[in-house]
């Protein structure tokens, strides 16, 4: 210390005392200011201090930081929906049985979301609620990439024999007749860790998107929700279409392609460096509020975070049962991780007729399956409706999505599967798969276009219009592409699924808003006060693995007796149809 003062003289050691004087004087008067303000519990790791940044409002970068992952997960999601089909069919899994597997990780989804939802929220590691699951789920993704395009060579390990095919190849490639396809040998392994990696990888990826929804919901401030949630959106949007874009480049004919062992494995590699670098940006991006931190301070936070934004609903008054901030409008966002928004504030917009806005506050307990099992056997009409109506939109996205590009493969291109390698029909039905990924990018990207102007079409044509109109757009869409088969069709009409898939995720939740904003579930005015808002988002959410399981067991059956894969796109369309018969029927109230 005394070699420091030397240092600094007499001059430097007069500003430190300064500097130290202004620093007791401000402390001081910021007492004195806030002596009549009531301040959170005084303890040393306040979240003011070591959580600061959650506090602050949250810049386009940061936002793009914080939903990086939900990028990551869409390319694997894109990966898992272009290729896991047509891997399935190359190893000897017939139309039937590989249809039918899909179903298994709706059946897991089904019981472990809700427990994974519930440890969520109970979550006492330092690292935060949120966090550890996006790791937990983000591992079983990575080995669900690892194990699809593996799951043959891990076979061959553990002694099954593909030698007929590798005998049978030289041959059949000098014949002139290779069009009919050598059944392969049996390869139980094989098909056990592709079907392995298959469940990890859909059920993760399902699965994973919730807590990283909740994280961006618990890291910003309500201000900044909108943002954060229209980003998520966009960076999902995009992860879907550059992952589908992956997919329809030949990588076989670059040296990445030679080097990985292949166009599938390439995909695969590529896909799942990108997920761990978007993973690894989300998770250093913001630290969260451990939750025994959270339980001491919550009621402080919670009830400032009230009195600011009652104040700025009173500013903001137009809505159509939706969050209102200063810039845009916030659809009820489904999310199966109960945020900590203990507060769910739904306003009433002007046009009502009633001249008082309303505001609900319910405390959301964590949803037990009591809960769950009673509200479904309790269920008012109108949310029956609504969920038989997401149940066959859900299903006409799964028939679209699961098995697009093995119809584009077989029905528009004429190739087969189960050919030999290196055969004309077995590069036929591979170059159809890659065309077949384009038409998902498109899928993908007009998905992110309708989702920018969905809030304007309800604004103009009303919530039932907008509904209805957007799934007979879908339906009309798949059956014209079924009918005409071609390329063309495949890439235009790939457009109308991204209306759908949007449709999707906004209008069953604001209705569900709306209906508990009047606590109105039926025409008579009948009020269901124990029905809470969680729940009922939960249910409705539900119906994808219900849709996913119902059609996997059947969808197989009908494409091998039609002996075409047009089938699936076929029935997606009228699936779209009947969705849109069913809309006609839901409560919409005044919306």
């Amino acid at each position: 210390m005394e070699k420091l003062q030397e240092y600094q003289g007499t001059l430097g050691r007069l500003h430190s005392f300064r500097d130290e004087l202004r620093e007791r004087y401000h402390s001081w008067r910021e007492d004195r200011l806030s002596g009549g303000t009531k301040q959170p519990p005084a303890r040393e790791d306040q979240p003011e201090d070591q959580y600061s940044h959650i506090f602050k409002k949250k810049t386009a970068g940061e936002l793009l930081r914080i939903s990086a992952v939900v990028m990551g997960i869409e390319f694997s999601y894109a990966a898992e929906t272009a290729f896991v089909s047509p891997t399935l069919l190359t190893i000897g899994v017939d139309h039937t049985r590989m249809t039918m597997m899909w179903a298994l990780s709706p059946i897991i989804g089904l019981f472990l979301t809700p427990v994974l939802g519930s440890l969520s929220d109970n979550c006492h590691l330092s690292l935060g609620r949120r966090r550890p699951f996006i790791i937990l789920l983000s591992l079983g993704i990575l080995f669900g990439l690892v194990l699809v395009p593996n799951g043959r060579e891990i076979g061959i390990k553990l002694g099954d024999n593909y030698q007929l095919n590798n005998s049978s190849h030289e041959s059949r490639t000098n014949s002139t007749d290779d069009t009919t396809p050598i059944s392969n040998p049996k390869h139980p392994w094989g098909v056990l860790f592709t079907v392995l990696g298959t469940i990890l990888l859909d059920f993760d990826a399902d699965a994973c998107q919730s807590p990283a929804r909740a994280y961006l919901l618990d890291v910003t401030l309500p201000e900044d929700h909108a943002r954060g949630l229209t980003m998520f959106t966009l960076m999902a949007g995009l992860g879907g279409f550059f992952g589908y874009a992956l997919g329809g480049i030949n990588w076989d004919q670059t040296f990445i392609g030679d080097l990985m062992g292949g166009h599938v494995k390439a995909v695969f590699t590529l896909i799942t460096l990108i997920f761990i670098t978007c993973v690894v940006i989300t998770l250093t991006s913001f630290s969260e509020i451990p939750l025994k931190i959270l339980d001491k301070t919550n009621s402080f936070y919670m009830k400032r975070n009230l009195q600011t934004e009652e104040a700025e609903i009173s500013r903001n008054a137009e809505s159509y049962g939706t969050i209102k901030t200063p810039t845009t409008n916030v659809m009820m966002n489904e999310t199966q991780f109960h945020t900590d928004v203990k507060g769910v504030q739904i306003e009433k917009g002007i046009n009502s007729g009633i001249e008082e806005h309303k505001i609900i506050k319910t405390t959301e307990s964590d949803l037990t399956l009591t809960d769950y099992l009673m509200s479904i056997v309790h269920m008012p009409r109108s949310i029956l409706i609504l969920c038989l109506t997401n149940l066959f939109c859900w299903m006409a996205h799964v028939s679209y999505s699961l098995n697009f590009t093995d119809y584009v493969g077989e029905s528009v291109f004429g190739g087969n599967p189960m050919a030999l390698e290196g055969s004309q029909e077995k590069l036929i039905y591979e170059e159809g798969v890659r065309f077949g990924c384009w038409g998902m990018s498109m899928y993908s990207l007009s998905c992110c276009g309708y989702s920018l102007i969905i809030e304007k079409l309800i604004k103009k044509y009303k919530v039932k219009m907008t509904y209805i109109g957007g799934l007979c757009f879908y339906g009309l869409g798949m059956i014209l592409m079924a009918v005409t088969n071609c390329k063309f069709s495949v890439i235009f009409f790939s457009c109308t699924a991204g209306v759908l898939y949007s449709t999707l995720f906004t209008m069953p939740y604001l209705l569900i808003a709306h209906y508990h904003l009047k606590k109105m579930f039926d025409s008579e005015g009948n009020i269901y006060q124990n029905r809470g808002l969680g729940t009922d988002v939960a249910i409705v959410s539900s119906m994808v693995f219900v849709a996913q399981f119902t059609l996997s067991m059947f969808i197989g059956y009908f494409v091998s007796v039609a002996n075409t894969t047009a089938v699936t796109v076929y029935a997606s369309g009228v699936l779209g149809l009947l969705a849109s018969i069913s809309a006609t029927q839901i409560l919409y109230l005044d919306l």
